[in-house]
């Protein structure tokens, strides 16, 4: 592995990783670009792996990643194989009235849930996201759990996504679908070991055409609506009345909706994960919470209210054990053109390179995350002069591997799966941004820091946003699997929507444990009999946690971009300028 040049660092360009820890071991100091705090615990965990010395570390993170392009990436997150593939399934599954409904409910808690990220973001962008606010603001324990169970989603979903590849390949009936699974792993890797800058720019075209579909979508799914189809039929509202129509499936079809929902939906938490890699945070993470999310909110509705209304519930091959058929391509395909709809099925594949690249970098950052404060081994905190951690990259994408096993049970069957592990995945990450925010506020009020020193706050929010999310969530997740239980059990179908719960519980007691056995070791022998009880819970203590540490303070790049900005948007090409952010 190459080592950091031996020229002492300037000033300006020493990064800190992390400042201290209580077992008193203190680090050095690494020359990088536009380096990037990591958010190390108030209290550091006793017993817990150090940091290594940065001296055998190559580089860190960089802020790389512009407003467009965090922008772009905030919509390939969440438009991608969840929308295009995954509606297909809510349909099946639950009919046109209760997919509309249930992906509405899930878009509102999701566009709340992000707005109460967007203030602890916006104040603390440091790498490691909603995982290091759960640590920092709840509890130590239960952010350890999180972590490991997110890097599991992120490197889950890179699967799930080269799996959907394969459901998407057999609109064309192509050999050995797995072949093209393994190249295009071999594309993601490569473009994620280069620079942030080179995955915020693949993703910043990918989702950009991704947008411009599904705008060409809804207005040709208007067309074949009112009658521009291949049998010249009005449809209307007809596909809502047929036999088993609107919620097919009864209540267990309504609740199997939410846990597809929340994999399309999924991808929204990581705006906290770029945070920590974007230029002038305090002024960008805002712009981009009050503002994507409406997008994305507008395309899904309109979309899902199109593919209920064209396409029937029980459309052939909608979704099987063997296959997948997205409603989108079901839909050009109306048009009477066959070349439409490869051209939207080519689509779509882009479309699942650009979800599975989103979740690889998202999954290795949460690692580098874990290893950087100590949770995960040491190697996964070493980065290129790049600022790639490269060990965790690998780490990651290696998980990818369970793709291949829809060779022996279908690929329509391990995608499901897949989905509802992702699925429940994200709505314990939401879960998890509740608490945090919930702690996170109460803090700043019982520590009387005026409002007004928020650097974003989403006002309409307060008191209730934190616990509407927690409640509404938690609902979810218990509800979801009724289909699992009755009528009939399903033990397959029962673990995919709940194994991830008592794996949680089981990794916070483990580290729970852990760090009580470690912290006995090094306890004082004169410590009284009476002090040595065993603690049940490690929840941060709101009067005595630090909210100063790590607040952004704006440098010269940023203010010299804000700036340039409001220059154009004083000049005389404003209105030329406004209409270029509203859309880019």
């Amino acid at each position: 592995m190459p080592r950091p040049s031996s020229r002492p660092p300037s000033a300006e360009h020493t990064a800190l990783l992390p400042a201290e820890h209580d077992t008193g071991a203190s680090y050095g100091t690494i020359p990088v670009q536009n380096p990037i705090k990591y958010a190390a615990p108030d209290v550091q965990p006793a017993g817990a792996l150090p940091v290594p010395p940065l001296d055998n570390m190559a580089g860190a993170l960089h802020r790389g990643l512009s407003s467009r392009q965090v922008q772009m990436i905030a919509i390939a997150g969440t438009i991608g194989t969840g929308l295009f593939l995954g509606t297909g399934r809510s349909l099946a599954q639950g009919g046109p009235a209760s997919m509309l409904i249930g992906y509405a409910i899930v878009g509102f808690i999701v566009y709340v849930t992000l707005l109460l990220l967007g203030e602890m973001a916006t104040q603390y962008p440091v790498a490691g996201s909603f995982n290091a606010y759960a640590v920092r603001f709840f509890s130590p324990a239960y952010g350890f759990a999180l972590s490991w169970n997110y890097w599991f989603n992120d490197a889950i979903s890179v699967a799930s996504d080269l799996t959907a590849a394969q459901l998407v390949l057999g609109f064309w009936d192509v050999h050995h679908p797995w072949a093209v699974s393994l190249a295009l792993w071999v594309f993601l890797v490569a473009i994620n070991s280069i620079h942030v800058r080179a995955y915020g720019e693949l993703e910043y075209w990918l989702a950009s055409l991704k947008v411009v579909t599904i705008v060409i979508f809804i207005f040709l799914g208007i067309l074949v609506n009112v009658g521009v189809n291949r049998e010249h039929h009005y449809i209307g509202g007809h596909n809502w009345h047929i036999p088993g129509a609107p919620f097919h499936g009864g209540f267990g079809g309504f609740a199997r909706v939410f846990v597809t929902a929340s994999f399309a939906y999924g991808g929204t938490e990581s705006l906290g994960i770029t945070a920590g890699e974007t230029k002038n945070p305090s002024k960008n993470m805002p712009r981009v919470v009050k503002f994507v999310f409406w997008r994305i909110l507008l395309f899904y509705i309109l979309s899902i209210l199109l593919i209920g209304l064209n396409v029937p519930w029980d459309y052939p091959n909608l979704s099987n054990k063997s296959t997948t058929t997205s409603p989108f391509t079901i839909v050009f395909k109306q048009l009477g053109s066959n070349a439409a709809a490869s051209v939207m099925n080519a689509v779509i594949m882009t479309s699942v390179v650009s979800a599975g690249n989103h979740a690889l970098f998202a999954g290795t950052r949460v690692l580098y995350g874990l290893a950087a404060t100590a949770q995960a081994p040491p190697l996964f905190a070493w980065t290129t002069r790049r600022g790639v951690p490269l060990p965790a990259l690998l780490a990651t994408s290696s998980i990818s591997a369970l793709c291949f096993g829809s060779s022996f049970i279908g690929s329509g069957t391990l995608w499901g799966w897949l989905q509802n592990l992702v699925g429940v995945s994200n709505q314990i990450a939401w879960l998890s941004i509740g608490l945090a925010s919930w702690r996170f506020r109460r803090a700043w009020v019982r520590q009387g820091r005026p409002l007004e020193e928020m650097k974003f706050r989403a006002g309409w929010t307060w008191p209730w946003g934190p616990y509407f999310v927690i409640i509404t969530v938690t609902a979810i997740i218990i509800i979801q699997g009724w289909s699992s239980v009755i009528p009939r059990f399903s033990a397959v179908d029962f673990f995919s929507f709940y194994i991830e719960l008592p794996v949680m519980l089981v990794m916070y007691v483990t580290w729970l444990v852990v760090r009580q056995l470690a912290a006995r070791e090094h306890r004082d022998d004169l410590t009284p009999p009476k002090r040595r009880g065993w603690r049940l819970h490690d929840v941060v203590d709101v009067d005595t946690v630090d909210l100063k540490r790590d607040e952004y303070d704006e440098v010269e790049d940023d203010r010299h971009e804000d700036e340039e900005r409001a220059k154009r948007l004083g000049g005389k090409m404003r209105w030329g300028w406004k209409v270029y952010y509203v859309i880019a």
